[in-house]
């Protein structure tokens, strides 16, 4: 009777039926899948995070480079007449960037016949074949439709050091000035001590509408800067992913150092009275969201609203930046 009881009790301890196998094979599927489903939804939210994170970081930088330059426009040292300045004969371009049939128009402080002053030159809403024509140094190819283009003039700190040969620098006593590259040679005119020499720093912004190589679709904040050994206008870019630049340019209409009206596309004679801008940069992802459809409109300035319906995240950042060189120079009549 003992052995009987025996063998049924192994019986009954022989494991689990086939039922229960396939269910609990079921539960660790769905189990696995919500693991799995959870990690992907946390690695996709981090990575999108990420490039959000860079494009406002991009944009944020780009904006305080922009709105410093802008802000350094028409500073020339101590020199208090920009139409003092003296090219050296020496001093030659590679590539130049002004408009066409302008030659040298990189150092030319002051319009030729006019006298305004070439420290700000504002093009609104350009074509492709308008700023090539206005800064010939933008190829049309490269160029984004619709946006803006700023010149500016200006200069760095004075030097206290040995100076750097190849680079372009404005002499001056604050009476005269003379534009030369180092080293001088015999320079065009002698600027009597005591006197300083002031790196010159012109840059040229604009959008691009690559980042990285022809055809790659990213637009990109870009500058031309004067480099190289022998003085020529290159390409230097700031941050991808800027689709649009829009500014509005502060104008003082009645010489209270105030600015009256804001325009987006002031003359040359328009800019000589101006005191302030306001900067504004469309900025996006490098990379599509998958899981996101941007239906948002923007309106910058009076850019034409635009609605990209597709699958990058986007940001505007802007600011308000005073800029006191040119009108003061300007209200002392100089």
């Amino acid at each position: 009777m003992a052995k009987r009881n025996d063998n049924i009790l192994i019986q009954r301890q022989r494991g689990l039926s086939l039922v229960e196998l396939m269910i609990a094979m079921v539960l660790a599927l769905v189990l696995t899948a919500a693991v799995v489903t959870v990690f992907a939804n946390n690695r996709h939210a981090f990575t999108q995070d990420e490039s959000i994170q860079r494009m406002q970081d991009d944009a944020r930088h780009a904006l305080r480079e922009l709105t410093f330059d802008i802000s350094m426009a028409g500073n020339y040292g101590d020199l208090l007449v920009p139409g003092s300045v003296t090219p050296d004969g020496n001093l030659t371009l590679t590539t130049d960037c002004g408009p066409v049939g302008a030659p040298e128009w990189m150092y030319q402080t002051v319009q030729a016949g006019t006298g305004n002053s070439l420290s700000m030159v504002a093009l609104d809403n350009a074509t492709a074949a308008e700023a090539a024509a206005n800064f010939s140094c933008i190829g049309g190819g490269e160029f984004v439709d619709g946006t803006d283009v700023v010149s500016i003039k200006r200069v760095a700190g004075a030097r206290t050091g040995a100076l750097t040969n190849g680079r372009v620098y404005l002499r001056t006593n604050g009476t005269i000035g003379l534009l030369f590259k180092e080293p001088t040679g015999a320079p065009a005119i002698n600027v009597p001590a005591p006197r300083a020499d002031w790196e010159y720093r012109p840059a040229i912004y604009y959008i691009r509408n690559f980042a990285y190589e022809p055809n790659d679709g990213i637009p990109t904040l870009c500058k031309k800067v004067l480099r190289g050994a022998s003085p020529g206008m290159t390409t230097e870019c700031l941050a991808a992913g800027i689709e649009d630049m829009q500014i509005e340019y502060g104008i003082d209409v009645d010489g209270d150092g105030f600015a009256n009206v804001y325009m987006p596309s002031p003359t040359l004679l328009e800019l000589q009275n101006v005191v302030s801008a306001r900067i504004a940069l469309l900025a996006r992802t490098t990379e599509i969201d998958t899981r996101y459809a941007n239906d948002k409109t923007y309106a910058l300035s009076n850019a034409a609203p635009y609605s990209p319906d597709d699958s990058f995240h986007r940001r505007v950042v802007s600011t308000t930046v005073g800029i006191q060189n040119i009108r003061s120079l300007n209200a002392m009549g100089l």
